[in-house]
């Protein structure tokens, strides 16, 4: 009889900090259009476009502008408990937000991300933590989404210092 072989764990990119602002702060910049555009995508880029239908099956959908380069994309909410989690399906899209379409500068990335953001206070301060997960992913796609963990780490650390320094305006 043949054993089952045990089911491989997928690869889990995660990344934390902890913020100087308390969690209903946080999630706020989160979630409100004029505070995402503030300070979502990587350092020098501007958020032309951004809009949240904040609910399960609702979406953020936004437009980055970065090095010359124009990406839409659209988180598609699977879960939400305010002020805590976040959980949502990740995805570059055309302009319409109506085709989810590859990596613009990334060949064979998965086409969908699960992530989860969460939001924990303790002391007036907030520690949130991002896990992405490849999703409906072919194997090739998992290996890309593994392989491209160092520049998932610079792109959301950058993120991460913009909202830092977001909040410290007040």
């Amino acid at each position: 009889m043949a054993r089952a072989q045990p089911e491989e764990k997928p690869f889990v990119f995660r990344i934390d900090r902890t913020f100087d602002a308390p969690r209903e702060r946080v999630w706020r910049a989160w979630t409100e259009v004029e505070q995402l555009k503030r300070w979502f995508g990587p350092k020098g880029c501007s958020v032309p476009f951004c809009s949240v239908d904040l609910r399960p099956g609702g979406a953020a959908r936004y437009c980055i502008e970065f090095q010359g380069h124009t990406m839409w994309g659209s988180w598609t909410y699977q879960d939400i408990k305010a002020p805590e989690r976040l959980v949502a399906i990740v995805s570059f899209t055309d302009e319409s937000g109506e085709k989810i379409i590859e990596h613009p500068s990334s060949p064979g990335w998965p086409l969908e991300i699960l992530s989860t953001v969460t939001f924990i206070e303790t002391d007036g301060k907030t520690k949130i933590t991002v896990e992405w997960v490849a999703h409906n992913a072919t194997d090739s796609e998992r290996k890309t989404f593994e392989d491209g963990a160092p520049s998932m780490q610079q792109g959301w650390g950058g993120s991460l210092e913009q909202l830092a320094a977001f909040l410290a305006k007040g």
